[in-house]
């Protein structure tokens, strides 16, 4: 996908997602018996502000996290997907081939074609829809 089809997302939704991550971040310590961060807690209700007004003052902020995201997006897909087929796909064809299964009936064997012949016809293909 070029990046050019993405489109950035808008100031205010910026604005309330970081406004709930700091949020988070600000009471994350009341699950160990800790102190609330004054530090978060200030910046989450900046962010909720600014994100509620629709500031402009977000926008550079939000090019740059749009930016990162599509970087991360560069490595992160092709290495899960080479997790999912190195870990799930290339095992379930060891296995098979291992049971000599042939589920696609690929191998040619002593015939002399893939044709299967068919006693029965099931359907004469008439009206189909």
């Amino acid at each position: 996908m070029k990046d050019s089809n993405i489109k950035i997302g808008s100031n205010k939704s910026f604005g309330i997602v970081f406004f709930i991550f700091f949020s988070i971040v600000s009471v994350f310590p009341l699950l160990k018996d800790g102190n609330i961060r004054i530090w978060s807690l200030i910046i989450a209700i900046i962010f909720l502000i600014l994100g509620l007004l629709n500031s402009k003052i977000l926008t550079p902020l939000n090019k740059i996290w749009f930016k990162f995201g599509i970087l991360l997006s560069s490595f992160v897909s092709p290495l899960v997907m080479g997790i999912v087929f190195f870990g799930i796909v290339t095992p379930t064809s060891l296995i098979m081939k291992v049971l000599g299964k042939n589920l696609l009936n690929l191998k040619k064997g002593n015939k002399k074609t893939y044709w299967i012949e068919r006693s029965v016809i099931k359907s004469k293909m008439k009206n189909q829809f």
